[in-house]
């Protein structure tokens, strides 16, 4: 599919000859029109659950590190918790009125004086690499992060916002050119209103992660708030 260039970038795997996505598998997969395509087809799965202040942390006594996340009061409840994979309650904290998860998975975390060695760095690196393929952000005035559900196994595609992104594009692209009437079809049933979703939301999203992936910075929209 197109997209393979920047899919081969963020290290997912591309094999030879590339591969065919539906459209509307393409959409599932997007997190920032999932509501959208879950409220046109209601016996679909959510497939992204929302996340608050996710972080970095370690334990300076036990040297090591782990990935730690919040979820909302309504999603802090044993049901959510099975759905993510890889994730367990973080006995430091009270997880009464909310929960406070830790990634399973740990890392090698030593930081003499406060400066951390050349070996935790690389540890760090190869550790956010992997978590990362497991989050999704939303461009939003507010700061809106989810985590992939990995409990599912139908209609899932192992790629990223971006490749997705750029898959549908082009996907549509090819239907506005050579079979339009196709397209107009799509644009006058009931998932008319994704498709508006997505051709207005798509770039708007895709400047700000590719942006985000080639200066390694964090884009706002103007007015945001901590």
């Amino acid at each position: 599919m197109p997209g393979d260039l920047i899919s081969a970038s963020l290290g997912e795997h591309v094999p030879v000859g590339g591969e065919e996505f539906t459209l509307k598998d393409i959409f599932y997969n997007i997190s920032y029109i999932h509501r959208a395509f879950t409220i046109t087809y209601g016996n679909m799965a959510e497939l992204f659950i929302p996340i608050l202040e996710p972080r970095f942390v370690y334990d300076k006594t036990a040297e090591k590190g782990w990935f730690e996340i919040k979820l909302e009061p309504e999603h802090s409840n044993p049901r959510t918790l099975k759905r993510l994979i890889g994730y367990g309650l973080d006995p430091i904290y009270d997880n009464s009125n909310f929960y406070t998860l830790r990634r399973n998975k740990k890392f090698k975390w030593v930081a003499p004086r406060g400066v951390p060695t050349h070996e935790s760095l690389q540890n760090l690196q190869a550790y956010h690499k992997k978590t990362r393929k497991e989050l999704r952000y939303i461009y939003s005035p507010n700061s809106l992060w989810y985590v992939k559900r990995k409990d599912l196994q139908n209609h899932i595609i192992d790629k990223s916002t971006l490749t997705l992104t750029i898959g549908a594009m082009h996907r549509l692209s090819e239907l506005s050119r050579y079979n339009p009437q196709t397209l107009s079809k799509h644009l006058t049933k009931d998932a008319s209103w994704l498709l508006t979703e997505f051709i207005n939301k798509s770039i708007y999203q895709f400047i700000d992660q590719i942006s985000s992936e080639i200066t390694g910075n964090d884009f706002r929209v103007t007015g945001f708030r901590d």
